[in-house]
């Protein structure tokens, strides 16, 4: 007969870690995917940056800027 080994702390921090690492990296795989039923037009479309970026006229201000 086997004697069932009792769970310590160390053995329960250990699976924890590892089952929140398998969760997190279970998110952000299913974060990256594409959106069912949407086209890539539509996809590509959301994919534009929406904060700053420097443009062509911004660059040109730049330009006229320098000392």
């Amino acid at each position: 007969m086997k004697t069932i080994k009792p769970t310590n702390r160390r053995t329960f921090l250990l699976t924890a870690g590892l089952g929140g690492a398998g969760a997190a990296v279970a998110v952000v795989a299913g974060a990256r995917m594409a959106p069912a039923g949407k086209n890539a037009a539509l996809v590509a479309e959301e994919a534009k940056p929406s904060g700053y970026h420097a443009s062509e006229h911004i660059l040109k201000y730049y330009k006229t800027t320098k000392v």
